[in-house]
């Protein structure tokens, strides 16, 4: 099917692309202009609450403030499924260009919200009862494109992105897989705070007990969320300030420390309070901002995204506790599960049994260069792992030397 002309004009000014996809009837729009993706916002969360990828970090709020603030220089590639004027499926992506081995422009398409963030469960959004017609006209859309994908924090089992990828490999494209995160989590489903407790190991358990039974006989304990506009913003400053305070002697943290990365998080938390979605809190100790914790409650879940703690009160052991007593407000207040997010730090597992696994999804075109360059890479990281152990270091560096030229002898073909 072809768009009306007047359609099609108001598209091209939104900055869509439209094309008809045999796959009853469903037209696929992509979108490059920020003011079209603005727009999306209503529709863009019914849809999300209706798909089996339905999580936090795929709403329209959390994407759109990666857009404003983390893109850089990529361009909006949103992809845009719909059947009779019916949103169906939304792949949200963007086109990242970039050169390889300093010779050979490459372009890719990739999740919004994948660079510099820790955004997990990112995936294609389809209605449910959909995926069967939406996949293979995203996948059409995609074949026709020839750009290859890189598919990152994609759930390892049950995604819509692994059936867009296997989709095109059955137009013998190839398809890379690559495990890169573990995100640990506590199912709360019928628990009371008490009930929980009695499900940790011993001394887990009766270590936190007593450290916040020996806080509150030295200190007045209060761990208070944020609850207003104007307390948002005073609890974002102590949020980036102990974040910041807790790294500083231990490197760093590459979360908290750009004005760009606090610009969308301040962002991110405005909007969320509105929605009430923000779970903001601060451990006060006689009156001291001592510790916070950020995260959100959206649907079931409560997500655990950042953390920061005065290292003064270190002794105390404040960050365990603020931890601890977010878990019990999660449970009073109806969360099924606590999602630490992804991490393997020994912290979480005190609290936490079960773990989602995370993974990368790289899908190219056969004779892409992309592939071509993933191959030499993997091969070249081989070689250095072999090498370290039987050769000299100058003999390595010729090796992978000789190796970069080839690829760029390969790649100017």
């Amino acid at each position: 099917m072809r768009a009306r002309p007047s359609r099609d004009g108001a598209a091209r000014r939104l900055g869509m692309r439209m094309t008809p996809v045999a796959a009853k009837t469903i037209v696929v729009q992509r979108i490059e202009d920020p003011a079209a993706f603005q727009a999306l916002r209503e529709e863009w969360d019914e849809l999300l609450a209706a798909s089996l990828a339905d999580s936090f970090f795929l709403t329209w709020e959390w994407l759109y403030a990666w857009w404003t603030h983390l893109a850089g220089d990529r361009r909006l590639f949103l992809l845009v499924a719909r059947q009779g004027g019916r949103l169906v499926a939304i792949a949200p992506l963007s086109l990242r260009a970039r050169r390889v081995a300093g010779v050979l422009p490459l372009r890719s398409v990739e999740f919004l919200g994948a660079d510099r963030l820790s955004s997990d469960y990112l995936d294609v959004i389809v209605r449910r009862g959909w995926e069967a017609e939406a996949i293979p006209a995203l996948a059409q859309y995609l074949a026709d494109a020839r750009l290859a994908l890189e598919l990152a924090s994609v759930r390892r089992a049950g995604c819509a992105a692994a059936a867009l990828s296997r989709a095109l490999t059955q137009r013998r494209w190839r398809m890379l897989e690559t495990p890169t995160a573990v995100c640990p989590f506590i199912d709360l489903s019928g628990h009371t705070w008490e009930s929980y407790l009695g499900t940790l190991e011993s001394k887990p358990r009766n270590d936190f007990l007593r450290l916040l039974k020996n806080l509150t006989k030295k200190f007045s304990v209060r761990l208070e969320p944020a609850s207003s506009e104007p307390q948002r913003r005073e609890f974002m400053v102590h949020l980036v300030r102990l974040h910041n305070l807790r790294w500083q002697n231990l490197g760093g943290s590459d979360a908290l420390h750009t004005a760009d990365l606090v610009a969308f998080h301040d962002e991110v938390s405005r909007v969320t309070l509105e929605r009430g979605w923000l779970r903001l809190f601060v451990l006060w100790l006689d009156g001291q901002p001592v510790a916070s914790l950020y995260g959100f409650r959206y649907g079931r879940t409560f997500y655990f995204v950042q953390t920061g703690f005065d290292p003064a009160y270190g002794r105390h052991a404040v960050g365990l506790i603020t931890v601890g007593l977010t878990i019990k407000s999660a449970i009073a207040e109806g969360a099924e599960e606590y999602d630490f997010l992804r991490g393997d730090e020994a912290y979480k597992f005190r609290w936490a049994r079960e773990v989602r696994h995370l993974a990368t999804l790289e899908v190219y075109p056969r004779g892409a260069p992309e592939l071509l360059y993933r191959r030499t890479q993997r091969l070249t990281a081989v070689a250095k792992r072999i090498a370290r152990q039987t050769l000299p270091r100058t003999v390595i560096d010729r090796v992978i030397a000789a190796r970069q030229r080839r690829f760029q002898i390969l790649a100017s073909r």
